[in-house]
C-alpha cells in the first residue's frame, strides 16, 4: 500500500494545501454569513419604513453591490500585502543562501532540532534537504512559506465577492418575492434558517463546538435585523 493510498484509507487529509483549501472555505463561508446578515439588516431597515418593492429591491441590490465589492477589496488589498511580505522574506532568503550558506545550514539545522530531531539527525536533514532545494526547505521550515503557493490576491478578491453576493441574495429575494404581507416573516425565518446553516458549518471547519457558534451567528443576525427594523419604523412613521 502506498503512502497516499494508506492516508486516504486513514481517512485524514494531509499535504501541503490542505490547511490553504480549508481557510479559504472558511473565508467563503464567513463571507456569506456578512452577505446574509448585512443585506437582511438593510432591507428589512428599509421594510420598517415602507413595503414598496421598487424601494426593497434597489435598497437590497445597492447593499448587495457595494458589500460585495468592499469586501473583494479589501480581501485584494490585504492578500497583496500578505503576498508582498511572502516575496520579500523569500527574496531576503535567497540572498542570506548565496552570502552565507554555512550559517543558514546551521540555522536549518537548529529549526529542526527544536522540532523534537537529535542533533546528529537534525543535521544530517539539513543537509539533504538542503541539497535537494536550499530555497525551499528554509521557505517550509523557517518561514512557513511554499514557495510554488504563494497566496493569490485576485483568487481571494473573487472568492469574497461570490460569497457575499451568494449570501445577499437569499434576503434579497425573501423581501421581493413574497407577496407585501409576509415579507417581513419570510426575510426573518428564511435568515435565521441560514445563519443557522453557515454558523453550524463554519463551526464544522473549525472543529468547534456547534451550539455556541449557531447561538452567536443566529442571535447577531437576529439583533441587526430588530435594531434596523426599529430604526426604520420610526423615521417611516416620522416620515423621513
Amino acid at each position: 500500500m502506498t503512502e497516499a493510498t494508506a492516508r486516504e484509507a486513514h481517512g485524514e487529509p494531509h499535504g501541503d494545501g490542505f490547511g490553504v483549501r480549508l481557510n479559504w472555505l472558511r473565508a467563503a463561508v464567513l463571507g456569506a454569513n456578512d452577505g446574509i446578515v448585512s443585506t437582511a439588516g438593510l432591507v428589512v431597515g428599509v421594510a420598517g419604513a415602507t413595503s414598496e418593492r421598487s424601494a426593497l429591491l434597489t435598497a437590497g441590490l445597492a447593499g448587495l453591490l457595494a458589500g460585495s465589492m468592499s469586501m473583494a477589496v479589501g480581501e485584494y488589498v490585504s492578500v497583496s500585502t500578505q503576498r508582498d511580505s511572502e516575496k520579500a522574506a523569500l527574496a531576503l532568503e535567497r540572498r542570506e543562501l548565496r552570502d552565507q550558506p554555512e550559517a543558514e545550514l546551521d540555522e536549518l539545522t537548529d529549526l529542526l532540532a527544536e522540532r523534537g530531531l537529535s542533533r546528529d539527525v537534525a543535521r544530517e536533514a539539513a543537509v539533504q534537504l538542503t541539497e535537494r532545494d536550499a530555497l525551499r526547505a528554509h521557505a517550509r521550515v523557517e518561514l512557513g512559506i511554499d514557495p510554488d503557493d504563494l497566496t493569490n490576491p485576485w483568487h481571494a478578491a473573487g472568492a469574497s465577492f461570490l460569497a457575499f453576493t451568494v449570501g445577499a441574495l437569499l434576503p434579497l429575494l425573501a423581501i421581493v418575492v413574497p407577496p407585501a404581507p409576509a415579507r417581513l416573516w419570510v426575510t426573518v425565518v428564511s435568515v435565521l434558517a441560514a445563519l443557522t446553516l453557515t454558523g453550524w458549518w463554519s463551526a464544522r471547519l473549525g472543529a468547534a463546538p456547534t451550539r455556541p457558534a449557531v447561538v452567536r451567528v443566529v442571535g447577531g443576525g437576529a439583533v441587526a435585523m430588530a435594531v434596523t427594523y426599529g430604526v426604520g419604523s420610526l423615521l417611516g412613521a416620522a416620515g423621513v
